[in-house]
């Protein structure tokens, strides 16, 4: 009998991000420079005294299976993060510890949602919700944003979207792609019909820390009273503390639903690795140094980039008040060739700019718009020279 493979599995689009990561892979193993600008993750190393926790947890014996739902000791300084930063009271027992934000996502579609549930979701949207979202059984529902609102859904499209079907909104804020950040007016407006319209809300705030410029981060369960009870939060390591192989991340829900996520993964992963726990309980607790100098980092880097893409002819893009991507407009040279290559989406932009330009980039249909580009810009000054430099030739190759 010839193995078959299932039609849900079949019918999942790969990460794109990964995807693109895998083809600058290949171009450095066949000798040549890359600058890869496609994976959302910090180049810095983690710092030093996490690491050490990694070490002393292992020196320590700390080797063993953990609870599934993660250590007391971490789960006590998670809930402590948001008691200070933001104010939000939470018990440990509504702390789920997983393998990454991603494992949280997860987590929450298979406790929550029924085949034909829907889940609104604002586009551009990070690469992997859909899919998981279709992995098990409900619906995405997606509403297009434009640029010149800076990508951030209005409460008036979410309101005109909501159908008897509708579950759930998940909202990224900091967004993965396009680094907008809504504003406390433009949150409380979706808030008042979060209530009014009794949905639960996927607030993936894993960018929390890395807002830039006067603009506040406001942790959405914090605008209204009741809204903590029909929101689950999902943050994590990765970003914050450059610390993206480690796979930690974590939800904070209700703890009935807690509960059921911690059934859910002691049968499909038990829990983290006890190790990367302690490493993140280090993170929490020890200084927060390593945010600051890692976040002004990523601010200058910005501002380096902005001024590149307002100085290409045909490009723009929204302003990024947060997370560490641009976002920007290609259709200016949707239909014409560079580097003799028709150039009709942004598939082929990026394609044909990693194998002309060897400059690695994702397209912006991968992430539910077409006609954009994401580039992170989580590297080095010098690499994002040479990257723009290059960007700024290919366009230029007009034929």
């Amino acid at each position: 009998m010839t193995i078959s493979i299932s039609r849900v599995v079949q019918s999942l689009e790969p990460s794109a991000t990964l995807a693109m990561s895998a083809k600058a892979k290949e171009l450095k193993a066949q000798g040549k420079t890359v600058y890869d600008l496609s994976v959302g993750e910090p180049d810095f190393v983690t710092p030093q005294h996490i690491c050490d926790a990694g070490t002393a947890a292992m020196k320590s014996g700390y080797t063993k299976y953990t609870l599934a739902s993660g250590i007391p000791e971490l789960k006590k300084a998670i809930v402590e993060k948001y008691q200070t930063d933001y104010k939000l009271e939470y018990a440990p027992t509504q702390v789920v510890v997983s393998n990454g934000a991603k494992h949280s996502l997860h987590n929450i579609f298979f406790t929550t949602l029924n085949p034909g549930d829907e889940v609104i979701i604002p586009a551009p949207y990070w690469v992997s919700y859909a899919e998981l979202v279709k992995l098990s059984g409900a619906v995405p529902v997606i509403i297009p944003t434009e640029e010149p609102q800076n990508f951030k859904m209005t409460a008036t499209q979410l309101e005109q979207t909501i159908t008897p079907q509708t579950k759930m909104l998940l909202l990224c804020n900091p967004s993965n792609p396009t680094g907008s950040v809504y504003n406390k007016d433009e949150l409380t407006a979706i808030a008042e019909i979060v209530l009014e319209k009794n949905l639960f809300v996927l607030a993936d705030e894993i960018y929390d820390k890395l807002v830039y410029g006067n603009q506040p981060f406001i942790s959405f369960p914090t605008l209204f009273s009741g809204l903590p009870e029909r929101t689950v939060v999902v943050n994590g390591v990765s970003k914050t503390y450059a610390m993206t192989g480690w796979r930690v991340g974590w939800t904070l829900s209700p703890e009935k639903l807690a509960k059921k996520m911690g059934e859910l993964q002691s049968q499909e992963t038990s829990n983290p690795c006890s190790i990367s726990q302690y490493a993140a309980l280090a993170a929490l607790t020890g200084s927060q140094d390593c945010v600051v100098r890692m976040r002004t980092a990523f601010a200058e880097r910005r501002d380096y980039v902005a001024k590149r893409i307002a100085g290409i002819t045909g490009l723009s893009c929204p302003e990024m008040s947060g997370a560490f991507y641009v976002f920007f407009n290609i259709k200016h040279y949707l239909g014409q060739k560079l580097g003799g290559v028709p150039i009709n989406n942004s598939e082929q932009f990026c394609l044909e700019l990693l194998t002309q330009k060897q400059v690695a980039t994702v397209m912006g249909s991968a992430f539910g718009c077409e006609g954009y580009v994401r580039a992170s810009f989580a590297a080095g000054l010098d690499i994002l020279e040479a990257a723009f430099d290059r960007i700024t030739e290919f366009v230029n190759c007009r034929t």
